[in-house]
Order: structure tokens, then sequence, then C-alpha cells
């Protein structure tokens, strides 16, 4: 360890410090644990441990994080060639599993994600224009930049795939006067999108279906403007292409499609814990990736955007919220769900600011498009 030192007290009763400098955190073994698990998977077995409580960490978890990303290379395996072997033996995810896998996640039930979401329900990161917005406000900024880089125009369609909440379709319909969709899996927030609706009177400009974008893909509509926020990382590596020929179906010649996704700089396996506990199914691209699909489509890239320190500071707001409601989520759920979901948020903020995890905007037009603004300043007027 060459960033830090740390304590560790063990099962038996001794104690071992590691590193240098100043000790940053204490980690505590309350028992032993199967050796095999931690050689087997480093990161599922340590996340189990402290999810099942036979670990504890004494001090600022976010500190405890920043030093285990920050000296990630010393003990994480380094053979690139079993990262790149691990890597493309993921099946394509079919239908009826992805629906499975995102109700999984996303119906734990609006109750739960509305105690530590803003406002908006927008679960997906945020766009800081000063370190003192508030996530609420860093997230309508958020909508505002999308919808910005799509160059709306009255009479547009414009598409949401994996639409969330709603609150996007819902404030293009207002603002630019577009015909909106959005589809998700989510039954939950399916309904809460159409209460949505209802409630702005928006029924003639927006809908909302409970659909996959392969089945729609094969309806044949089409639409001038298509967007993802946060969703690309569901459909799973072996489906990449399948997502870029369902937008390409369903894009207008010279329309704008927009992908806000997580990002690895690198190709690499999932995180076990996190696909086993939090995404199952989930797939995070390295940016080569879904460049190198562009072409293959006639998709032609507009403008690339790393939102990473944003989706650091969004975690951070998140962490915090969750923290203050968490003997009600415990009521809800249990202990145990509380660790998982506790360590989850702090351990993706730590990630993106010390990782590498990156997040990026791409913006592609199907096809040439001699229509768009010379410059970016539309994106700040």
């Amino acid at each position: 360890m060459s960033h830090g030192s740390f304590e560790v007290a063990y099962w038996d009763g001794t104690v071992e410090y590691y590193g240098s400098g100043e000790c940053v955190c204490r980690i505590v073994f309350q028992d032993q644990m199967d050796i095999k698990k931690f050689f087997h998977d480093p990161v599922l077995a340590v996340g189990e441990g402290y999810v099942d409580g036979i670990i504890e960490i004494e001090g600022n978890m976010r500190d405890a994080l920043k030093l285990a990303f920050s000296s990630q290379d010393h003990f994480l395996p380094s053979n690139h060639a079993v990262k790149k072997a691990l890597s493309i033996l993921q099946k394509a995810n079919s239908l009826s599993k992805q629906k499975k896998d995102i109700q999984q996640h996303y119906d734990l039930g609006n109750e739960f994600f509305s105690l530590w979401l803003d406002a908006t329900m927008s679960y997906s990161c945020a766009y800081f224009q000063s370190l003192e917005d508030s996530l609420y406000q860093a997230q309508l900024q958020k909508i505002d930049h999308v919808l910005k880089k799509l160059q709306l125009k009255p009479g547009d369609t414009l598409l949401d795939i994996g639409s969330g909440w709603g609150w996007l379709i819902i404030k293009a319909a207002k603002q630019y006067q577009v015909n909106t969709m959005g589809i998700t899996l989510s039954e939950q927030q399916y309904h809460e999108t159409k209460r949505r609706i209802q409630q702005e009177n928006l029924e003639e400009l927006v809908e909302v279906e409970l659909m996959d974008y392969r089945a729609l893909a094969k309806s044949g509509r089409t639409f001038d403007k298509i967007v993802s926020v946060g969703m690309l990382e569901h459909v799973g590596k072996a489906n990449l292409p399948v997502y870029m020929e369902a937008v390409h179906k369903m894009l207008t010649h010279g329309g704008l499609s927009l992908v806000h996704t997580i990002t690895h700089q690198k190709e690499g396996p999932v995180n076990a814990w996190i696909e086993k506990y939090i995404f199952p199914g989930g797939y995070i691209p390295s940016y080569r990736e879904i460049i190198w699909q562009l072409p293959e489509y006639d998709f032609h890239l507009l403008d690339v955007e790393s939102l990473r320190i944003h989706y650091a500071m969004t975690l951070d707001h998140w962490a915090q919220r969750f923290e203050k409601h968490i003997d009600k989520v415990k009521e809800m759920y249990d202990e145990r769900f509380v660790r998982m979901w506790k360590l989850y948020l702090h351990s993706c903020a730590a990630s993106f600011r010390f990782s590498g995890l990156d997040i990026h905007q791409i913006l592609f037009s199907k096809g040439l498009n001699n229509h768009l603004p010379l410059t970016r300043n539309y994106l700040y007027s």
C-alpha cells in the first residue's frame, strides 16, 4: 500500500497495520472467512463480508474506499489476458431476462427511491454548474443539457429508451412542444410516469409504454431524435450491436441520438458483487466499444463529453440522503439491505473519483447532417 495505511483487527484478536503514514481506517473481521472466496473474487468476497456483517469498517467509509481504489493495482488481478477472456464470456440478455433484471432493481419501489432521489426522480448522473448546486437543480440542468444537445424543435418526435420516471419526456414536451415517447421495463416507473403525464395534462404530447427497445424497433415506428440516459449499461455486452441496430431502424435519416452511459477505459469483466446484488445482467462498456459500433450503422460522431466528477458528486448527494433515511429503509427492508446499498452508493462515488470509471454523453447523427450549428454556443445560451 503506497497511498496510506490501515489497521486490521482479526477474529483471533491479533491486530496488524498495513501501508505507511497516517492510519485511514480500521477493518474488523468479526469471524473467519473462507480464503478460497478471496482467491476466486476478492471484490465479491469483501462485499459479501460487509453486507453479512462479518466485516466492519470503523472510520469514514469514503476514506477507506478512496484508499482501496487508489491502491487497487497492488492487489487486484493484473493478468490482462484473463480479464479479456472473462469479458467476452457474457451471453446476450434475452428480452425476458432483461425485463426480470430491470424489475429486480427498479421495482424495489417508488417509495424507496423517493427517499433519496430528488423531486424529479432522476436516477442518473446530474449536471453541476457549481459546487453549491442542489441535487434537484443539478438534475434539472442535466435534463436541459441533454435536450439542448438533441437540438429539438416544435413538431419533432423524441424517443427516450429507458425513460425512468418520465421527467425528461415531460420536460421536452412542455419546453419544446415535441411529441415524446418513453419506454421502460419497470412497472413502477411506468405507472408513475402515466400519473405524471396526466397530472401535467400532456396526454396529447407524451406517451409511455411498458416495452423493450427491441420490440419497439420491430413496430416500424420512427423518431427524429432518440435518447437513452443510464440505460445502455443494462443491455449487456453481446447486445451492444443489437441496441445500435434498433436505433438505426427507428431514427430518421439526419436524426440525432444521444447515449448517456457509464463507461470503462478498457473492456473487462463485470463487477461480480454489483452484478449479483445490485444490477443483475449489467455490463459497463468501454467508450471505445461504443465508438467502434457507430460506423457500422452509418452513425456519425458529433460530440463526446465526460461527466465523471459530476457522477461522483451525484452519488455523494444520494449517499447522504440515503443515510438520512436509514431507519426508514430498515423498516421497509432490513439491516442487510441497508448495508448493501450503503456500500453500493459510497463505493460507486469512490470509483468515479479514483478508479477511472467514467460516464460519457455521446451524440451522433444517422447519416450526414449539414444543417447543424457551427459552434456549441447553443448549449450555453
